[in-house]
């Protein structure tokens, strides 16, 4: 156990940096991803068939294809073809990242529109809504609350799927703990549980903030959510104690 708390106290500071990382691809990968999202989203149901039509093919082509060789070739195939190449690969890890599960995320707000019940769509045409209105103030606020759970397990996906960067170099919390076991194979063992640990206290941190957004979410709308009890089973029968 003390070699265990030497090994934690050596390789701090290369973890901190490490998780510094992890988090910049998290959070900047998360937000556009969110942001593709909508995009794509609110193009499925256009009325335009070519607007809908290229949601769909770019919304498939990136659910199709692979996190990693879309990585690898962001890092090393679209400098040869473009010309361009980013300064940093943590660039290309978030393009890929947000690309990925942006794609992901655009099935779940067109499920999201799509169970708003109609009579509301209706009220708001009724209410001489213009099509931004319609969306900010009644549409996309009850469609949010529902959208929240399935982005929660995407936002969780995207958080393990970042630790895939140590491929092209990045230097994040798995690329650090791999760098320790490479400098001391005798420490590997604690390395790879310190990482191990950190990963599901920032996961378990991204999930209680998401409960929490959900949370609020449906009290806004009236919908409050009970509180979960650890270890112990949600009834899901109407009036039944908790």
């Amino acid at each position: 156990m003390g070699d265990f708390f030497t090994t934690f106290a050596d390789a701090l500071p290369e973890l901190i940096s490490g998780i510094r990382i992890t988090l910049i691809l998290t959070v900047s990968g998360a937000l556009l991803a969110l942001a593709l999202s909508f995009v794509f989203g609110l193009m499925s149901r256009s009325r335009s068939i070519l607007v809908r039509g290229t949601s769909r093919v770019i919304v498939e082509f990136f659910r199709g294809t692979s996190l990693v060789v879309q990585l690898f070739w962001f890092v090393y195939a679209m400098p040869v073809i473009t010309g361009f190449q980013m300064d940093d690969p943590v660039y290309a890890g978030i393009i890929a990242l947000g690309l990925n599960y942006g794609a992901y995320g655009a099935e779940v707000v067109r499920g999201g529109l799509n169970a708003v019940p109609k009579p509301q769509w209706e009220a708001t045409i009724a209410l001489n809504m213009t099509p931004l209105q319609r969306l900010r103030l009644v549409i996309v606020p009850q469609a949010m609350a529902e959208m929240i759970p399935p982005f929660c397990n995407l936002l969780i996906q995207l958080f393990k799927a970042s630790s895939l960067v140590i491929l092209v170099g990045i230097a994040d919390l798995s690329f650090e703990a791999e760098k320790i076991r490479l400098t001391n194979a005798t420490e590997a063992t604690a390395a790879f549980s310190i990482s191990l640990i950190l990963y599901f206290v920032i996961a378990w941190l991204l999930n209680a903030g998401m409960r929490a957004w959900e949370m609020h979410a449906k009290a806004k709308l009236g919908r409050p959510v009970p509180r979960r009890r650890f270890l112990k089973p949600v009834s899901t029968t109407e009036g039944s104690a908790p």
